[in-house]
């Protein structure tokens, strides 16, 4: 691979690296909390803290991540019974009401972080300020609407069909269920 589709590949994943990273350090801080309380009487005194900050940026990260796949939850069971047309157009429209409600919250928290937060707010274990700990929400809601946008673009412009990640591995293990069947019933 070159460097520029390195690069570009980063990009397009940095959400979840950034996801998988923030898990894995929260759930060991927690874990060595865990262990120091346990056997040696002692706890790190910004350790829950900080754990409880990266939880909230993993769980903010998720949705960008869940978003970039296609994966939120929604109602589309009344569209079996409509052209897919429909279904595509509804989906669209609604995706554009959740990007514009992203957009004014992403105004709403830049809003309140750099201009309305108290200055001297600070954490109260690390002395960091809090601003850094809420800058998720407007990054988060700022990057899932782009991801939705860009969705959009992929199924009405490069004609992508984006499939939820949970109806796809339905359909292997459907699909895993009836080769097996068929198996058994050619070998009875």
């Amino acid at each position: 691979m070159t460097i520029k589709r390195v690069a570009l590949h980063i990009v397009d994943h940095i959400e979840e690296y950034i996801c998988a990273f923030l898990l894995g350090a929260f759930v060991l801080l927690l874990f060595v909390q865990i262990i120091l309380r346990q056997f040696f009487a002692y706890s790190i005194p910004w350790g829950e803290e900080v754990a409880t900050y990266m939880f909230v940026w993993f769980a903010y990260l998720g949705a960008v991540v869940a978003a970039k796949m296609s994966a939120h939850n929604r109602v589309t069971f009344q569209f079996r019974f409509f052209p897919p047309i429909v279904k595509k157009v509804t989906e669209s429209i609604a995706d554009l009401l959740w990007v514009a409600f992203n957009l004014y919250f992403t105004w709403l928290s830049y809003e309140f972080v750099f201009n309305r937060m108290n200055l001297f707010w600070r954490s109260q274990t690390t002395g960091i300020p809090m601003k850094y700990f809420f800058m998720v929400l407007p990054v988060a809601f700022l990057l899932m609407s782009l991801r939705i946008l860009w969705n959009n673009y992929l199924i009405w412009f490069k004609h992508v069909e984006l499939v939820d990640p949970e109806s796809q591995e339905l359909e292997a293990i459907k699909r895993q269920g009836a080769e097996a069947r068929d198996s058994v019933v050619e070998g009875a």
